[in-house]
């Protein structure tokens, strides 16, 4: 039996579009689908042929409940392995964010960087 595989992760966001258009820029990701979602919210699915980010918007709430949904950026990280990590931190930078956080050490090398929603993205490669 073979073990399971992640498909994707749904985040709540600001701007669905805005998120996927910079995942898509960063690395070199498609939009995969878009369309009205859960609770009345809109998604961008994101990434390549296996596996995604759902990236989700949520209606503005007519009452002060809250939830996962209606949060943006409720997660510690997001990891990403990349195998240029230069071009891609070159990216990064070129985008308006700033990288943080570099290291060095087995099993490879990251760098760390917050997005608009205050999303952190770890970005490592194992070459």
């Amino acid at each position: 039996m073979q073990p399971a595989v992640l498909e994707h992760v749904n985040i709540t966001v600001t701007e669905p579009e805005k998120t996927a258009a910079l995942l898509c820029n960063l690395f070199d990701w498609r939009i995969r689908w878009q369309g009205p979602a859960k609770l009345g919210g809109y998604t961008v699915h994101v990434g390549g042929d296996d596996d995604y980010l759902a990236v989700y918007s949520y209606p503005p709430a007519e009452s002060e409940e809250t939830s996962a949904y209606s949060a943006a950026g409720i997660l510690n990280h997001v990891g990403i392995v990349v195998e240029d990590l230069d071009r891609v931190e070159k990216r990064v930078i070129e985008a308006g964010f700033a990288p943080y956080n570099h290291g060095d050490y087995e099993p490879g090398k990251r760098f760390y960087f917050n997005d608009h929603d205050d999303i952190e993205y770890e970005v490592v490669s194992y070459t």
